[in-house]
C-alpha cells in the first residue's frame, strides 16, 4: 500500500479537451506529473500550452476530460495548493515590492513568511522599490514571489522567461532549481529549448492542441537521434568507405549519427579518414521538434 501511495502522481490529466468555436485548442491530451519534478509543456506559440494549463488551473472549464490532484478530481481546495505565474500580470500601482507581496499574502489564511519569499526569489536588493520601476528580470522574480505566497505544492510557470536577457534567464533558472530542492512540483510551459533541457525532468511536446511526443529529454533525443552527430567534409573520406553508424551526405559534408562518439572517432581514424574540419554536434529538443513537425520551436 505504501509503495502505491509513493508512486501516485501529484497530477493526472486524462483526455482533456477545450475548443473555441472550430479551433481545438486542446485536443485530447493525457499525461501525469511526478511529485517533486519539473514537468515541461513545450511547443510554439499557438500550440495550446497556455490553454492547457489554464484549464488545469481551473481558470477555464474543459469541454471534456479529467484532472486529478493526488488521485482525486480537483475541487475547491485545489486552488489553495497551487501557485501560478502567468505570462502577463496586472498589478496595483504605487506599491513597493514588499507591499505587493503583502497584499497577495493577505489573501491566504496561512501564507509563507515574507522573509522566506524574499530569500527564495532574491528580492532583497529591490524589496522596497516601486513595482513599476523594476527591470524585466526583477519583475519576473517578484511575480514568482507572488506565486509562492501560499507555499504551494504545485507551481505553474507559463513562459516565465520570455523577453528576458540570457543572464536574467539563467538567474531565474537557479530560483526554480531552489524551489524544486524544497520538494515542490513545477509545471513549466516554454518555447526555449535550452530552458527545457536544463530544468525539466520530463516533457510533453505539443502542436495544434495535441501531444506529439513525451518522455525524459535525454531519452527522447536518444530515441530520435542517437547520442550525437559527427560532421566532416566529404572530401576527407576515402572513396567506398562505409560506417557502422547511420550516415547522411549533404552539401559536401557527411553527418554520422552515433551513440558512442569515442568509438566512432576511432573507427574514422582506422579507416583513414582525415579529421581536419570535423565537428561534433549534440542534438537538442528544437532539433526534435523540427524533425516531428517540420518547423522549429523558437
Amino acid at each position: 500500500m505504501l509503495d502505491t501511495l509513493e508512486k501516485q502522481p501529484i497530477l493526472e490529466v486524462r483526455e482533456l479537451r477545450k475548443s473555441y468555436g472550430k479551433v481545438k485548442a486542446v485536443d485530447g491530451i493525457s499525461f501525469s506529473v511526478r511529485e517533486g519534478s519539473c514537468f515541461g509543456i513545450l511547443g510554439p506559440n499557438g500550440a495550446g500550452k497556455t490553454t492547457a494549463i489554464e484549464v488545469i488551473e481551473t481558470i477555464h472549464k474543459p469541454d471534456s476530460g479529467q484532472i486529478l490532484y493526488r488521485g482525486r478530481a480537483v475541487e475547491r481546495g485545489f486552488k489553495e495548493r497551487i501557485g501560478i505565474q502567468f505570462q502577463d500580470t496586472s498589478l496595483q500601482e504605487f506599491l513597493t515590492v514588499r507591499e505587493t507581496l503583502g497584499l497577495f499574502s493577505r489573501l491566504y489564511p496561512d501564507p509563507r513568511p515574507m522573509d522566506e519569499i524574499i530569500a527564495a526569489c532574491s528580492l532583497e536588493e529591490f524589496i522596497d522599490r516601486d513595482n513599476r520601476k523594476l527591470s524585466g528580470g526583477q519583475r519576473q522574480r517578484m511575480l514568482l514571489g507572488i506565486a509562492l505566497v501560499n507555499d504551494p505544492d504545485l507551481l505553474f510557470l507559463d513562459e516565465p522567461t520570455t523577453g528576458l536577457d540570457p543572464h536574467a534567464r539563467r538567474n531565474f533558472w537557479k530560483l526554480i532549481e531552489g524551489i524544486k530542492a524544497r520538494g515542490k512540483t513545477v509545471i513549466l510551459t516554454t518555447h526555449y529549448m535550452d530552458e527545457a533541457e536544463y530544468l525539466c525532468d520530463e516533457v510533453i511536446v505539443m502542436d495544434h492542441g495535441r501531444i506529439i511526443e513525451s518522455g525524459k529529454p535525454r531519452e527522447l533525443l536518444l530515441k530520435h537521434f542517437g547520442e550525437a552527430v559527427i560532421r566532416l567534409p566529404g572530401a576527407a573520406i576515402p572513396a567506398g568507405t562505409s560506417f557502422s553508424c547511420p550516415s547522411e551526405a549533404a552539401e559536401g559534408f557527411v553527418a554520422l549519427r552515433c551513440d558512442d562518439v569515442d568509438a566512432s572517432l576511432r573507427e574514422l581514424v582506422a579507416k583513414g579518414v582525415e579529421l581536419g574540419g570535423i565537428s561534433v554536434e549534440r542534438r537538442n529538443l528544437d532539433d526534435l521538434f523540427l524533425k516531428l513537425t517540420g518547423y522549429g520551436l523558437e
